[in-house]
């Protein structure tokens, strides 16, 4: 269906209504509303502007910047993964080879300090050992001649008790003669 031709009913309708508005004060405000909704309201001309600027600075000034640019990272990738990735696995690879002996070098120094150092600990543990033992071996003896004096000390004890003990007693004897008299 056909809005444009003669007979439609919408069409006379809008006729009548510009005959009305044209004899009438209406017609410039809505030549102003128009005019409002056109600039406030009507986006499409500004949009389509955008547009064509887009397409112009992508299609017509660029050219073909982009396909160069891509075409070099192309390259570079190409030349970076033939080339310079081989011998940087290379190099990574030679220098830890090197590296991984250098480490086995220095783990078999330090298990030897290790085993020194062990076996150091285990020669003042030993000699600390045999320090101890022998004072104890001291101790004891010590302990047994303090044991042996005592001894004798008590034995000496024992017999100057005794001789004191015989002392008084014949002291109390000869006192006795003199007392009974």
């Amino acid at each position: 269906m056909s809005g444009g031709s003669p007979a439609s009913p919408s069409r006379a309708r809008h006729r009548k209504r510009e005959a009305l508005a044209a004899g009438s004060p209406i017609q410039p405000i809505i030549k102003d509303v128009g005019e409002i909704y056109s600039r406030l309201l009507d986006h499409r001309p500004i949009i389509q502007g955008e547009i064509r600027y887009f397409i112009k600075e992508f299609e017509e000034k660029r050219g073909l910047r982009e396909l160069r640019v891509l075409e070099n990272l192309k390259n570079t990738i190409f030349e970076t993964n033939e080339h310079i990735l081989p011998k940087c696995e290379q190099a990574m690879s030679d220098n830890l080879n090197e590296v991984f002996k250098k480490l086995q070098a220095a783990n078999g120094m330090m298990h030897k300090l290790q085993e020194k150092e062990h076996e150091e600990r285990k020669l003042q543990a030993d000699k600390l050992m045999a320090r101890e033992e022998k004072h104890i071996a001291h101790w004891e003896e010590f302990m047994k001649e303090q044991q042996n004096k005592r001894a004798e000390v008590d034995e000496e004890h024992r017999k100057a008790m005794e001789h004191l003990k015989e002392q008084y007693s014949d002291m109390e004897k000869e006192l006795a003669k003199y007392a009974h008299f």
